[in-house]
């Protein structure tokens, strides 16, 4: 477990934590060769005796070493202490991009476009470099006070080349932001990264995402099958040339996609150029689905894996091709003769019982009472209960859809189920204060609610645990929908350095022994006297385990009572 005040490899002094994940916790530290702050990257401590977690994390580690560019975090070092798997980075003191369109709600044309253009700059490093993201989304892009944007968490990048290749199985990244490919089960390659750019920025223009459900199938789902919503439709004034953009980034079919994040960002940087005024909407070159499928034909059967073990490509003999051809066939006659048994039963039931079909009346939106009087006026028999479902389209109270659905064909004196609007799928939020983040974030974001963890400075240790909830950003009781988000604070335990202009030898000493520094007098043993110099400054960070120096006049004595601090408080001190 890493503490506060804990040294990695004798030399990251450990300041406190800034963020927990999946694979690895992240801590802010104190170099304190080069005295500066840094974050720390180290690998859980559950998964450091699992050797399958140590190698990705390594190789994790040696991919992002290799990127270098102003948009991406930089690596530092990398290494191992006593157990711990680390990685050192770059610190960044800005706010995630999420937090800037929770606050904003939506950017400016001219703002987005400049986010995107260094989002695909940096990312255009690491494509050149064969490395995915795999997670593209706001969380994991930080913008600093000047407006630059920094890449984080390249914490699922891998190096394509060789064969480091993802698990084909495994689908990784946000489900807002998943590649069809992806949510369909093939493996991410570059193109993947350039979808979810094209989602993003789709996000910053509309301040939405374009598209939404009650889970994550439905969500891949749509991704899958619903055409792209258009951004001019509802923001007509948008150019025709920057919705270019984000339709041929989100084209479902990887063909009609570009190529890596350098061919997007050579488009962004002159989308709103006078030449590009009139131009006209994007026509796909290949059809928009999953593409055409090949069979690989082969001499020889060979299987290729991974470093973990994971099979990631299979050669097919000709015999394999003829046997599965042949399985085929059989399914295929089975297939047919049930398609003819069930087509003759609809056919002919209808008239051996001489019962008159009627298509179900479509009462989508109606009101209750409304769709009620026209499916019985249209023959059928209403059921008692009706059911209700969420639904984001559908005034609440309104008919959603009927059971059998509208259009379909029913004998007069069939039963309808009505399906009314529930409203948006809400979740009442409770007091989340004393309990652990960490399992607040698990629940909330099972229902689709985004949750971001902020530090809010405490100045009393005592009373709180690293991990515990001290305020919400939405009170207990109040509604939340998929897709919205939830600020959870949690204490940050901050010391400063005090003005020790007039404070006493011993007082100064009182602080360095609370806050485990160590002191170094000049001159060596005075006792009293006014303190004319300090080598931390006033109002930097106290970090466990460093060294303060202080230089006393020995010919001039501070004044009891006069500093402000705690520790010039007689009291205080037990005086």
């Amino acid at each position: 477990m890493i503490v506060k005040g804990q040294k990695i490899n004798d030399r990251y002094q450990i300041i406190k934590s800034i963020g927990e994940g999946g694979m690895a916790n992240v801590y802010l530290a104190l170099d304190t060769i080069l005295d500066r702050n840094v974050a720390v990257k180290v690998l859980r401590g559950d998964l450091a005796h699992d050797e399958k977690f140590v190698r990705r994390f390594q190789r994790e580690a040696l991919a992002a070493s290799s990127l270098s560019h102003p948009n991406i975090v930089e690596v530092y070092d990398v290494g191992e202490d006593n157990g711990n798997y680390y990685i050192v980075m770059e610190y960044i003191e800005g706010r995630q991009l999420k937090q800037l369109l929770k606050k904003r709600e939506k950017l400016t044309l001219t703002e987005a476009i400049d986010i995107m253009l260094q989002v695909t700059d940096g990312m255009s490093t690491a494509h050149d470099a064969y490395i995915i993201h795999r997670d593209i989304k706001p969380q994991n892009i930080m913008i600093l006070d000047n407006g630059v944007v920094k890449i984080t968490d390249f914490g699922i990048a891998m190096a394509m080349n060789s064969t480091q290749l993802t698990q084909t199985n495994s689908v990784m990244g946000s489900v807002h932001y998943l590649p069809p490919e992806q949510a369909n089960g093939k493996s991410a390659t570059l193109q993947s990264d350039v979808y979810s750019m094209g989602i993003l920025m789709y996000e910053l223009i509309t301040g939405k995402l374009p598209y939404k459900g009650n889970n994550a199938v439905e969500i891949d789902l749509k991704h899958l099958k619903e055409p792209f919503p258009s951004i001019k439709k509802d923001m007509p004034e948008i150019p025709q040339s920057v919705e270019n953009i984000i339709l041929r980034a989100t084209a479902k079919n990887p063909k009609n996609r570009y190529s890596d994040a350098r061919e997007m960002y050579n488009d962004l940087r002159t989308c709103l150029d006078e030449s590009r005024e009139n131009e006209e909407k994007i026509k796909f070159k290949f059809p928009e689905g999953d593409g055409e499928s090949h069979v690989v034909k082969a001499l020889e059967k060979k299987t290729a894996m991974d470093d973990d073990g994971n099979i990631i490509a299979k050669q097919v003999t000709e015999s394999d091709v003829k046997k599965d051809n042949k399985i085929v066939l059989i399914l295929a006659t089975i297939f047919t003769g049930i398609v003819a048994i069930i087509t003759a039963i609809i056919i002919l039931l209808p008239l051996l019982t001489n019962a008159k079909e009627v298509k179900v009346p479509d009462v989508t939106n109606m009101s209750q009472s409304e769709a009620v009087k026209t499916l019985q006026d249209a023959g059928f028999k209403v059921a008692d209960q009706i059911e209700e479902v969420a639904s984001d389209d559908i005034t609440e109270g309104n008919i959603v859809k009927t059971k059998p659905v509208a259009g379909t064909k029913k004998t007069k004196g069939t039963e309808i189920t009505l399906y009314s609007s529930s409203g948006n799928a809400t979740y009442t939020l409770e007091d989340y204060t004393g309990k652990n983040y960490l399992t607040v974030q698990g629940t909330l974001e099972a229902y689709g609610i985004y949750v971001l963890p902020e530090k809010k400075d405490v100045d009393d240790s005592s009373k709180y645990e690293g991990n515990e909830v001290i305020d919400q950003s939405k009170k207990a009781g109040e509604k939340v929908s998929a897709g919205d988000t939830v600020i959870l604070y949690i204490p940050n335990i901050v010391v400063k350095y005090p003005d020790f202009s007039n404070y006493t030898v011993s007082q100064v000493k009182e602080f360095c022994d609370k806050n485990g520094l160590n002191l170094v007098v000049t001159p060596e043993g005075a006792s009293e006297g006014k303190i004319k110099s300090q080598s931390r400054p006033a109002g930097s960070t106290v970090a466990a385990g460093t060294t303060l120096k202080i230089e006393v006049d020995t010919n001039e004595s501070a004044t009891e009572g006069e500093c402000d601090g705690e520790f010039c408080d007689p009291d205080a001190l037990g005086n």
